[in-house]
């Protein structure tokens, strides 16, 4: 069983930051992508940010200079540092990973909810 747990979501005001982590556990052979989603209220999720094994990361428009992505592929775990947070950034973020164990799988996490304040 794989499982990809998230933290630190919660209530900001608007111009302010949060940090989210998600950790991977389980049997895990190896990790490709990792990466953050988010689904609004009505809306459709949405890819936020990738990391590639190899740190190349890749950023929806909407974030990029605010949002920096990052991995430790020694603890399996991938963050999400949110600067400059706008009330449209609230949604529920999700954390996502191919996990290889040893087939290769799409995994997602519970959803942590992030809410900004204007």
């Amino acid at each position: 069983q794989v499982q990809l747990v998230e933290s630190g979501g919660g209530l900001v005001q608007a111009g302010g930051s949060l940090h989210l982590s998600c950790a991977a556990s389980g049997t895990i052979f190896s990790i490709n992508a990792m990466g953050w989603y988010r689904q609004a209220p009505g809306k459709q999720r949405e890819l936020v940010a990738t990391v590639t094994r190899g740190g190349t990361a890749d950023y929806a428009d909407s974030v990029k200079g605010r949002f920096t992505i990052s991995r430790d592929n020694a603890k399996n775990t991938v963050s999400l540092q949110m600067n400059g947070l706008k009330p449209e950034d609230t949604a529920v973020y999700y954390c996502n990973a191919e996990i290889r164990t040893p087939r290769y799988g799409n995994y997602w996490g519970q959803g942590t909810q992030v809410t900004v304040s204007s």
